[in-house]
């Protein structure tokens, strides 16, 4: 499904048939719309989950560097230690 507009509104186009959805019977407007909103809802969803990724991605690399620097401090604790 392909939609689009002209000057008499929005058209669709299915198998290369090209319908004004305000010619389409109730039931295939309603479908039409159904559509529509769940594609803006993907891409709503879609953004979101994006962002999502990216701020995990952050606190995992955050995690990771807190880790090595723990890690660090451990064996440089020990290493002045057998100095002693």
């Amino acid at each position: 499904m392909v939609k689009k507009e002209n000057e008499k509104g929005p058209v669709v186009s299915v198998d290369g048939a090209e319908m004004l959805v305000r010619d389409l019977n109730e039931n295939q407007r309603y479908l039409y719309h159904q559509m529509e909103d769940l594609t803006r809802k993907q891409f709503t969803a879609q953004s979101e989950l994006d962002q999502i990724n990216a701020a995990l991605s952050v606190f995992k690399n955050a995690f990771v560097n807190s880790t090595k620097e723990q890690a660090d401090e451990v064996l440089s604790d020990e290493t002045s230690e057998g100095e002693e």
